[in-house]
């Protein structure tokens, strides 16, 4: 949901805006700046939309069980703060003036928006039917995330899900800005406002053209295709620092041809002749490449679950943050 910020109003020279509560007047604060508008106007929008709902102080005092005296002060306090009239009255009974109809109206609209935001957010941490934002490595989208939500789905079915596919990176800026409420992720982050844990480890196999000099071979050692060329992700991505970290343990700085964005767009590229490649299995074999065992260094990309550290999970996110915890040494089943 996208949040509007109300502009900011041009000063009007000597207009002071006052803060009111439902039991008390607060006397006016000099030199209140009116970039607090929202601030100040919010409290007394719903006093201000039973007034007018009712035309009357008193009914609308008694459904918002508030005293008749308390709410009378408030709305002469908004007119006042606003500079203009907003009711003409007889006594306890009140008509809009013109400037009052228009503003109900936006009033109306931010209140409704409000109770819209509201349901929202209830609706998103309800047990049973919530939502959970859930990030996760592209190369874990085809088989593994799949085969985790229908396992979840069986005890909680109608639990809803934001999928968010993108590199380890770039999920964790966005559950550090509030979009994400786990990922999963390789490398293992190391921050100290996040909580990651280990889940699985895949092992990651050199890809080689079918008619590579190489293709015949079922293991071999990193250090051996030292000379060759490499078509990898671009820096940044978990798997491209996982690459450098174990050609510099084989003893060498792999020359690189191509950087991509997706391991099976790599992979393509390692089927056209253009370079080899370190990269997890494929969901399915792909034609054209012929994938090795690393003997050594040990080639694995630790998997893991991470979430902002202190964060309070709704009912639905800690349902399925324990589900992914009990699948340690089974992710990747």
């Amino acid at each position: 949901m996208e949040i509007i910020v109300p502009s900011q109003h041009e000063p009007r020279s000597g207009a002071r805006v006052s803060h009111i509560s439902y039991e008390h007047d607060i006397p006016v604060t000099a030199g209140m700046e009116e970039e607090s508008w929202a601030e100040a106007l919010t409290p007394r929008l719903a006093q201000f939309a039973a007034v007018a709902r009712h035309e009357h102080v008193t009914r609308a005092a008694q459904e918002l069980g508030v005293p008749q005296s308390t709410l009378s002060r408030a709305m002469v306090r908004l007119e006042e703060d606003l500079g203009v009239a907003l009711f003409a009255r007889r006594g306890r009974t009140v008509a809009l003036t013109p400037a009052g109809r228009t503003f109900l109206r936006s009033v109306e609209r931010a209140l409704a928006e409000v109770d819209r935001a509201a349901e929202s957010v209830r609706a998103d941490a309800d047990p049973a039917a919530g939502r959970v934002s859930f990030g996760f490595l592209h190369t874990l989208g085809s088989e593994t995330v799949p085969g985790l939500l229908r396992a979840f789905r069986v005890d909680h079915p109608r639990v809803r899900f934001q999928l968010v596919q993108n590199y380890g990176e770039a999920m964790i800026e966005r559950m550090r800005a509030g979009g994400l409420d786990l990922c999963l992720t390789s490398p293992m982050p190391d921050a100290p406002d996040l909580v990651a844990r280990r889940l699985d480890e895949q092992r990651l196999r050199l890809v080689v053209p079918d008619d590579h000099r190489l293709a015949g071979r079922r293991r071999i050692r990193l250090a051996e295709a030292a000379s060759e060329v490499f078509v990898t992700l671009e820096p940044g991505y978990g798997l491209r620092r996982i690459t450098d970290a174990l050609c510099a343990e084989a003893g060498f700085t792999p020359k690189i041809a191509f950087e991509g964005e997706e391991a099976e767009t790599i992979r393509g590229l390692v089927a056209a002749g253009l370079g080899v490649a370190l990269l997890p299995p494929p969901a399915v074999p792909r034609p054209g490449v012929a994938e090795l065992t690393v003997t050594a260094p040990r080639a694995v990309r630790e998997i893991g679950v991470a979430w902002l550290d202190g964060h309070p999970d709704t009912p639905p996110v800690a349902a399925f943050k324990r589900f992914l915890l009990s699948r340690r040494g089974q992710l990747l089943d």
